[in-house]
């Protein structure tokens, strides 16, 4: 029950990860473009889990290739989440362990490729579910036995390949795979098996290909009949194994064996074996000298007229005379003499009596020359087609080589030193469709080389030392279709070089010295050029004003122009590409060209596919419209060329594209806009670009993700360049999408307040303002607190609060009547009492606090003066605060209500407190208004709270002392906080 609980648990983990993933791209997996979401290569990742791999691909997966992974155990269920899957690749891995339900639901697999891995053993019910399996590779492992019934459920298996393993018991391998009546190869090279020997068990029926090659066989040890259906059996590279072994054993079946390099007797096996001689590859079988040949020849003669195809390479063949093979059977097919000693061939005289031969190889051997076969020689193959003489070290080819083979399709004569071909050398060869002559060291062509060669479809000059082709050199060859020149040191074509080719479609040039592309050169290919390579020559431009060198080759399909030495092409001129209506493939890598001018493709209206890797120096800004014909284009590969700017104005004309390789390239952001207008994508690599993992890419962050249509190649995997921590696909994008439009409005509104009405406040509120900021600076200081609670001791009776200007009113008038004439009133002088070195605001705030009454002498300079605002303002600070008494108002001369205007702080004290005014001069009774005056102030001092004036002495107009009677005295917070 636990263990179905782990199984359940574990589909559920698999299936929830694949539901995560809702964007079209993939961890480790590349899906290719073509496949419509069938085909996926995870290749050269270095995860170790292989779900880690595997977790978000999707369900339509049919053909999945994992290889050079860091992945050593595959664990149970792996593939549950791929049902459809049918070939299926897990190759050159370190896998060394499998579970058991590894591959479970994979039912309609058919291809399983493990090879190249470090398996060791297999569990008994690995392919249990794998119905449908038709072939198996475990080449390349460590596995030393199969575990009994491995291949019990695979009852589909064609092709069984376990070559390279450990391998010892035959007879485990026979049983294992008895049942399978659909199997047809089975492949067991590189093991260690030493014999056939089996149980009481036959091999199945179906079974037509058998590869023992490369063990260490001694004897077969099977019975008679074990072979019977076997048509193809390599025995190959078993040094030990004798020919006695075949001794009865049914080979009558046989249509290809392999004895090569064994220790058996070819002649003694011939005469012991029922095996069909004609059937047999006698390479390898030591077959060195001629007595060895002539006997096997008898003895082939002897059971047969005629023979199709006789293998004798690598037998370690001198020398041929002219009897070696005379008594051979009619050889009707291929004779391979490639692999041996042979220094000459003598005009195949050694063939004169296989007149029917069609192939003859000699590759691989030790030839020198081609010396001349004219017409006194007695041998003429007329029925030989193909001949080789491919890696060998033939230096010079004479006239008249091939007289005696004038049929011959095909000649390779490539890969030799041949530094000399005489200008009659392929005289006579007149039905020649192919000849390779790559690979040599000829540097001269001349016109009549090639004059009989008039059916010549295919000439392969490439990797010589030819320099010049001269007049006339190809002018017989009207039938030639393809043409390979490359790699040579071709600085130029005389005038009538290319004469004659009036079928050439495919013409090499790359990796040759030209300088130029000559108009005259290509104007015989008008009608039927589609493949033209110059890549990797010495074409360069310094001016943007060149004409097309390409005006007449209106059918050309594919041109290549990548890589020009040294410097590359550096400037592309404007009309380079006019007249190229039916290109479809276009090449520039490599080019370090400065500028790509805007109309440069415009004539490229068929152009499908189109490749900018490395193609310009330094960064590229390109320009809107360079690709706006580009309309058919299906593939663009523009990888490490610096672009900056990826754009719709650039980009957007691109209607058909479907893969779009922009990697290793600067931009930092990418508009979705423009990846929008491309309709047809389906691939996209963005991979190695410093894209910012910013808010002006949080619309391609979020594009990326849930387009479902475009495969953003290893999405997960791209790093935010700005930040190691984070992923493009995960960056924080919240902040991204605030409105920013609401959000500038406010802050200007609020901006544009600021500035409107901070002046205004300015004027009307500075003192007001500087008031609260000292307020506040002592309320934070505790400093109210402490005063406060020293208030019961007061050091003072009354703090004097006046202007400098009415300091002789102060000190003639006041002082000697509150503190002299036998009053006992002590009183707070700023001049007398404040502390030195102490600040100023703080002196203020202890003397209205260290005082039980504050004295205000108002007058107009009162009113204009800082301190004295600032002192008065403390008062009455304290007054509506503590709800005392504290504040008494002496106005030294009248002051309009218009005055007070400005002061709401202090008009508001007027209207609930008494005040005094100072008698004027002009009174009839000046002295008693005076008197009365003091007493009043004096009565003032000694009260509590509540005053109520009795005496109000009106003489004359004039106002000695005027009170109000006083509401209850009651302040709201409204009015406490209400700042002058």
């Amino acid at each position: 029950m636990a263990g179905l609980l782990h199984q359940l648990l574990s589909v559920t983990v698999v299936l929830g990860a694949v539901q995560l993933i809702t964007g079209y791209s993939f961890k480790n997996c590349i899906a290719d473009p073509r496949s419509n979401g069938s085909l996926f290569n995870c290749i050269s990742r270095k995860e170790e889990k292989m779900s880690a791999i595997l977790h978000d691909l999707p369900t339509s997966a049919i053909h999945l290739t994992i290889s050079k992974t860091h992945v050593k155990h595959i664990c149970n269920y792996s593939f549950v989440h791929l049902p459809k899957l049918k070939y299926l690749r897990i190759d050159d891995n370190p896998v060394n362990t499998i579970d058991q339900s590894a591959f479970q639901n994979l039912h309609q697999l058919q291809s399983l490729n493990l090879s190249v891995n470090n398996i060791s053993e297999l569990n008994p019910y690995l392919f249990k579910e794998l119905h449908n399996l038709t072939f198996l590779l475990l080449s390349d492992n460590k596995l030393k036995q199969l575990p009994e019934g491995i291949f019990s459920a695979t009852l589909n298996l064609n092709t069984l390949n376990m070559r390279q393993n450990l391998l010892t018991n035959f007879s485990e391998i026979a049983e294992s795979v008895s049942h399978l009546m659909n199997l047809k190869v089975l492949d067991l090279c590189y093991n260690s098996l030493t014999s056939l020997s089996h149980s009481n068990v036959s091999l199945p029926k179906s079974l037509t290909t058998l590869y023992i090659c490369r063990n260490n066989l001694f004897t077969l040890g099977c019975k008679d009949s074990f072979l019977t259906f076997i048509n193809i059996l390599d025995l190959s590279y078993n040094s030990r194994l004798p020919t006695t072994a075949f001794q009865g054993v049914d080979l009558r079946r046989i249509n290809y064996l392999r004895l090569r390099s064994t220790n058996v007797s070819v002649v003694e096996f011939l005469n012991i074996s029922n095996v069909k001689v004609s059937q047999v590859d006698f390479s390898g079988l030591g077959l060195k000298n001629d007595s060895l040949l002539m006997e096997l020849c008898k003895l082939l003669m002897r059971k047969v007229k005629w023979i199709k195809n006789l293998n004798l390479s690598d037998n370690g063949i001198g020398s041929l005379t002219n009897y070696t093979l005379y008594y051979c059977p009619n050889i009707t097919g291929d004779l391979d003499l490639s692999r041996n000693k042979l220094k000459s061939t003598n005009c195949l005289s050694f063939l004169r009596r296989q007149a029917q031969i069609k192939s003859f190889n000699a590759e691989h051997n030790h030839l020198t020359s081609l010396p001349s076969c004219n017409k006194q020689t007695k041998v003429c193959l007329k029925s030989l087609e193909e001949l080789s003489y491919r890696y060998n070290r033939i230096l010079s080819v004479n006239s008249f080589a091939f007289f005696h083979t004038p049929n011959i399709k095909t000649l390779q004569l490539n890969i030799n030193t041949i530094a000399f071909l005489d200008r009659k050398a392929l005289k006579g060869l007149k039905k020649l469709v192919k000849l390779r002559l790559d690979n040599n060291l000829l540097t001269d062509l001349f016109n009549e080389t090639f004059e009989d060669n008039n059916k010549l479809q295919v000439l392969n000059l490439r990797n010589n030392r030819i320099s010049v082709i001269f007049n006339g050199t190809f002018l017989m060859l009207r039938n030639l279709t393809t043409l390979d020149l490359g790699g040579n040191k071709i600085t130029h074509f005389q005038p009538s070089g290319f004469d004659g080719l009036k079928s050439l479609s495919n013409l090499y040039l790359d990796g040759n010295n030209l300088k130029h592309i000559d108009t005259s050169i290509y104007r015989v290919f008008q009608d039927t050029l589609t493949v033209l390579d110059l890549q990797s020559n010495k074409i360069r431009f310094l001016t943007e004003n060149n004409s097309s060198p390409f005006m007449n080759l209106s059918k050309l399909s594919d041109l290549k122009l990548d890589g020009q030495r040294p410097y590359g092409m550096t400037v592309l001129p404007h009309t380079f590409f006019r007249g190229l209506y039916s290109l479809k493939s276009l090449y520039l890598t490599n080019n370090n060209i400065f500028h790509l001018p805007p109309d440069v493709f415009d004539d490229l209206t068929s152009l499908q596919f189109l490749t900018l890797d490395k193609c310009c120096v330094g960064v590229t800004q390109l320009v809107p419209g360079v690709f706006k014909n580009l309309r058919n284009l299906t593939k663009l590969t523009v990888e490490s060329m610096g672009i900056q700017n990826f754009s719709k104005e650039v980009f957007g004309n691109l209607i058909q594209l479907s893969s779009l390789q922009l990697n290793r390239n600067v931009m930092q952001s990418i508009h979705v806009d423009a990846l929008q207008s491309l309709p047809k994508l389906r691939y996209l690599d963005i991979r190695n670009i410093p894209l910012s993992c910013t808010c002006k890419n949080s619309l391609l962050q979020n594009w990326t993700i849930y387009n479902k249509n475009v495969q953003v190649v290893y999405l997960y995997n791209l790093q935010c360049q700005n930040d190691a921590n984070y992923k493009f696909h995960n960056f924080k994008t919240n902040v991204c999408y605030i409105d920013l439009g609401e959000y500038l409005f406010f802050s200007t509104a609020v901006v544009i307040f600021l500035f409107t009405v901070t002046p205004l406040l300015y004027v009307k509120l500075y003192w007001k303002m500087k008031y609260s900021y000292y307020v506040f600076r002592s309320w934070f200081s505790d400093q109210w607190r402490r005063l406060r609670e020293e208030e019961e001791n007061c050091k003072y009776d009354a703090f004097i609060s006046y202007n400098s200007s009415d300091d002789q009113w102060v000190m003639d008038q006041l002082l000697p009547n509150l503190e002299g004439n036998g009053s006992s009133f002590k009183l707070c002088l700023h001049h007398r009492d404040f502390e030195l070195g102490r600040d100023i605001v703080d002196n203020i705030v202890s003397a209205v606090y260290s005082s039980r009454k504050t004295i205000c002498v108002v007058s107009r300079n009162f009113l204009q003066s800082e301190w004295c605002s600032l002192e008065i303002q403390l008062a009455s600070y304290r007054l509506f605060d503590e709800h005392r008494d504290v504040l008494l108002l002496v106005f030294l001369e009248p002051i309009s209500e218009r005055q007070l205007s400005a002061y709401h702080r202090m008009r508001k004290v007027m209207l609930k407190k008494t005040y005094l005014q100072w008698p004027d001069s002009d009174c009839t009774n000046p002295m008693q208004a005076q008197e009365l005056f003091w007493n009043q102030l004096r009565r003032a001092m000694r009260m509590g709270s509540r005053l109520k004036m009795e005496e109000n002495i009106n003489n004359e107009g004039c106002v000695n002392a005027e009170s109000e009677e006083t509401e209850p005295f009651e302040t709201s917070d409204e009015e406490y906080y209400l700042l002058p």
